[in-house]
């Protein structure tokens, strides 16, 4: 038996088995650059600290729900040179998830953005936040679902919990006023414990129209809007592009530094 089947029980036992996928490549290594034995178990232990957090952040991005995967890296901000790039950029940062911040992103249909907002959500799973992303329509029905069978609190819990929430496409009809009471209970429930990124084709001030009762209206914007990061994206339709136009390669953030570092 050699030392390598000796070692398997025991990394089992440690919860360390991942570590035998890069063993021997490292020992070689070891070998071959006559490294220190410290040095040897840093870059082992390093290949499993690595192996952990990119399946870490993997379950992080399939929990989050995310309708298709949309990174700020395949973003094209040549196509609609009025898309505030500087703002996406620092927003990137996911500073505003840890101060709790909303950021609302509003515009035409088209314009990009709900591939910013999950790219937003997809940065913070990177940056080790927990994210769930729903369509409002979605996010409504659950609600309601969970009002007839008793697991309202529940589902209420499930999204109110995590360090962001991306709500996409706030305001494609009218809401109930059941649908509204639901809203304003999300937009309560998080003020200043967890972040919201939210769209809408709807301008700001047609938000609070959406609730009904003035009050409600009231209530909610003051808590959605408060210290939140709102952006107005104008442009052509990403989907739906003007004759002659069409989307350029590389125009995301590959080049930019430290736009979103890793935890």
């Amino acid at each position: 038996m050699g030392l390598t089947d000796e070692l398997v029980p025991m990394l089992k036992k440690l919860r360390l088995s991942g570590v035998l996928q890069s063993l021997q490549v490292r020992v070689r290594q070891a070998v071959d650059e006559q490294l220190s034995h410290e040095e040897f178990l840093v870059r082992l232990l390093a290949d499993e600290v690595d192996r952990r957090d990119s399946r870490q952040f993997d379950q992080r991005v399939r929990r989050a729900g995310f309708e298709s995967l949309k990174t700020l890296e395949d973003f094209d901000f040549q196509f609609n040179p009025k898309v505030p790039k500087a703002k996406v950029i620092d927003l990137a940062t996911c500073a505003f998830v840890e101060r709790r911040q909303n950021v609302l992103l509003v515009g035409e249909a088209g314009v990009g953005k709900s591939h910013i907002a999950q790219a937003l959500g997809h940065r913070a799973c990177r940056a080790g936040y927990q994210v769930i992303y729903l369509a409002a329509n979605d996010l409504l029905k659950q609600l309601r679902a969970g009002r007839a069978d008793g697991s309202y609190d529940r589902r209420l819990a499930r999204v109110v919990g995590v360090d962001l929430l991306v709500i996409d496409d706030l305001g494609l009809r009218s809401l109930t006023l059941e649908e509204a009471a639901d809203l304003y209970e999300v937009i309560r429930m998080r003020y200043q414990r967890g972040a919201i990124a939210l769209t809408s084709n709807r301008a700001i001030e047609e938000f609070g129209g959406l609730f009904g009762d003035p009050l409600l209206a009231s209530a909610a914007m003051d808590r959605l809007l408060h210290d939140a990061h709102v952006l107005v994206l104008e442009g052509d339709s990403f989907r739906n592009p003007p004759p002659g136009r069409r989307r350029r390669s590389g125009g995301g953030l590959r080049n930019e530094p430290n736009c979103c570092p890793a935890s």
